[in-house]
């Protein structure tokens, strides 16, 4: 029988990223804490996992959007750990133009139970 060992702090971010990537949200949900807030691009927030749930379903379901993130920064401390990117977006409105903003991400992660889940995630439009 092999013991498994909980996973560091960067593969479990890097689980995180992937999950947004291939837009798969039972991978993502299990990187995130049940009580998690999200502060949106534009101001708004969904705090718990049923929100951000409901919000990620309908976002993971359109085709027409990237993301690419460049890791500016990252901070690891004892049971929390920060990592900061520079975001390029890009998506269509809805009228099918395409439009593009640039972000700062912030995700901010605390061991728990051994394992990394994410706490809270900040959006800020550049």
């Amino acid at each position: 029988m092999t013991e498994s060992r909980p996973m560091d702090f960067t593969t479990a971010l890097d689980h995180h990223l992937a999950a947004i990537d291939a837009r798969d949200l039972e991978a993502y949900m299990a990187t995130v804490h049940d009580q998690a807030t999200i502060v949106l691009p534009g101001g708004g927030t969904l705090t718990g996992s049923d929100a951000i749930r409901a919000f990620h379903r309908k976002w993971f379901d359109d085709p027409d959007w990237t993301m690419t993130a460049t890791r500016t920064r990252t901070v690891l401390h004892q049971d929390t750990a920060v990592a900061v990117f520079d975001v390029e977006y890009r998506d269509l409105d809805g009228d099918g133009r395409p439009y593009g903003m640039r972000q700062v991400l912030g995700l901010v992660f605390a061991r728990i139970d051994g394992n990394w889940l994410l706490v809270h995630d900040q959006n800020t439009v550049l």
